[in-house]
């Protein structure tokens, strides 16, 4: 299958909804990290949105407070969590473990 060859004005809009998704994904992250926003509400806020569905587990994680490469990886391995799931991914098992994690 070919990669279809789009317009100058398709690129534009493509290259702008790829620039918002990943300001939509960071602000995600800027809050997690900030506190206005919690773990669960993050995963909330992720089943709600396709675009937020796309971050990864492993950096939401980092974007809490005092949880850096070593404690993420941790949990993810102690929660059976791939490294490059993306919050999408979880079951509900593994989705349930974060929140008795970081409850707030």
């Amino acid at each position: 299958m070919s990669i279809p060859t789009l317009s100058p004005e398709q690129l534009s809009a493509a290259r702008e909804a790829a620039t918002q998704a990943r300001r939509a994904r960071a602000d995600l992250k800027a809050r997690v990290r900030n506190g206005s926003l919690s773990l669960g509400e993050a995963l909330d806020a992720a089943a709600q949105d396709d675009v937020l569905a796309h971050v990864k587990v492993v950096d939401l994680l980092k974007a809490l407070p005092r949880v850096g490469d070593k404690r993420a990886a941790e949990i993810m391995a102690r929660l059976d969590i791939a490294a490059n799931r993306r919050i999408r991914g979880l079951g509900r098992h593994q989705a349930a473990g974060l929140r008795a994690e970081f409850p707030g």
